[in-house]
């Protein structure tokens, strides 16, 4: 079996968390291939909810393998917070569900102060609106080969070898460039060994190798993207972006699988548009209409609490995703949340320099200043969220997804009326058997 991408096509938060989880009830393998704890991936299941950073979205199903890769930055107390919680609600029972990459980078204490440090000291639209959770300064290490690895944990002197060479370089620019305490290395080495004991049931030393042999025993393997398209460090509306690549063709880096192994790329977005922190966003609404879509979404991040900016959807931002990252199929959510708006807007172009783009310019400059062009539609007040069939949505709601579809070009196969797992209808499985 082929392995599947599960991208985000927005600027994060589209859904993707109950996507995989719904998912993987019918797969073997969910594979986490890039980013970090800034991921906020939230399930409901029979009205529970469950909130993941790191461990991939399909560990409520207790046949499927769950794998953290090397792609990943993982923050050690963070996933055991995770792996904690999971067992105090009867899940994760065998810790063979769970693999971590011992090529996976750490992600420290020291990480999030020097991310909190260096946002604080800007002002102004000069603010990139990080989590604060140190995925960049985790990057960072990677990129300088100075990254303490998953795997150096479970040997004591190389953990202290590495550890005292990052705090030299972490407390001089606390301390000398942003006025903050030093990180003490002998509290932490003891915290870091205590974690190492209990993160060793889940350690694997290649999951590269196993996430290839699952593809080649034709088994079910799905790859799960963080953060989304719009946000990704190579092509996404630079500075105001996350620090890995977002893109599809990241799964093969991050899982260490080859290109050939994908053959399906899915691209999630919601029926409107969301973005979290600074950057452009064209068709934002900074009125009533974005505040009632706010609060009908519960559009306040799962990892910040921060407030999403909403706004109506961008279809050239989704043409461009599209393209980045070869999307085969669509999965639109959260469409229950546009009953009762009276009229909605597509933005189907933008306007600049009386030049008309159906993709977004190059540069954050330009992007900052385009006009979207809106399409307006007749919107419904049916509560979509009790329903089961297609045929039972709305006339207005089908003209709205015909709309999109064929603007895009590309069928959407999944659509989101809910939260919760049954509240999903699809127009075609995913997989056929």
């Amino acid at each position: 079996m082929p392995g599947i991408v599960v991208v985000g096509a927005q600027w994060g938060d589209e859904g993707k968390g109950k996507l995989v989880d719904v998912f993987a009830s019918k797969a073997d393998m969910v594979v986490r291939y890039q980013g970090g704890a800034n991921a906020g991936h939230t399930l409901v299941v029979n009205g529970k909810k469950t909130i993941l950073h790191l461990i991939p979205s399909g560990i409520l199903h207790p046949d499927t393998t769950c794998v953290v890769t090397s792609g990943v930055v993982v923050d050690v107390f963070g996933i055991l917070d995770e792996i904690k919680g999971l067992k105090n609600n009867g899940l994760l029972q065998n810790p063979k569900q769970l693999l971590i990459s011992d090529a996976a980078t750490v992600l420290l204490p020291s990480h999030k102060a020097l991310d909190a440090a260096r946002e604080a000291s800007l002002t102004g639209e000069k603010k990139i609106g990080t989590t604060g959770k140190g995925i960049g300064p985790a990057y960072e290490d990677r990129a300088s080969r100075r990254a303490l690895l998953f795997g150096d944990l479970f040997e004591r002197e190389t953990l202290r070898s590495k550890l005292e060479l990052h705090l030299k370089e972490k407390n001089h620019l606390l301390q000398s460039l942003y006025e903050q305490e030093p990180i003490g290395i002998e509290g932490l080495l003891a915290q870091i060994e205590q974690a190492a004991i209990d993160l060793a049931p889940y350690r694997c030393r290649d999951t590269s190798s196993v996430v290839s042999k699952a593809l080649k025993g034709n088994k079910r393997v799905l790859f799960e993207g963080a953060q989304g398209t719009l946000l990704d460090l190579f092509h996404g509306t630079y500075p105001f972006v996350t620090s890995s690549s977002t893109l599809s063709g990241s799964a093969c880096i991050g899982a260490g699988v080859g290109p050939t192994q994908i053959h399906q790329v899915i691209g999630v977005f919601k029926a409107y548009a969301t973005r979290v922190g600074s950057g452009p966003f064209p068709t934002e609404l900074n009125d009533e209409v974005g505040e009632k879509m706010r609060q009908n979404g519960h559009e306040f991040g799962s990892t910040t609490g921060r407030s999403r900016r909403c706004g109506w959807i961008d279809l050239p931002a989704l043409r461009y995703a599209i393209r980045l990252n070869g999307i085969t199929n669509l999965a639109l959510m959260k469409l229950d949340v546009l009953t009762g708006f009276e009229k909605i807007g597509i933005c189907t172009s933008y306007k600049l320099d009386g030049e008309t783009l159906l993709e977004p310019p190059v540069t954050q400059a330009d992007f900052s200043r385009v006009e979207p062009v809106i399409e307006w539609f007749q919107g419904w007040n049916q509560d979509l969220t009790r329903l089961t069939r297609l045929a039972d949505l709305p006339r207005t709601a089908t003209n709205y997804l015909d709309f999109i579809g064929n603007q895009l070009a590309t069928p959407i196969d999944v659509i989101s009326i809910g939260p919760g797992r049954e509240q999903t209808l699809w127009v075609k499985p995913l997989f056929n058997n």
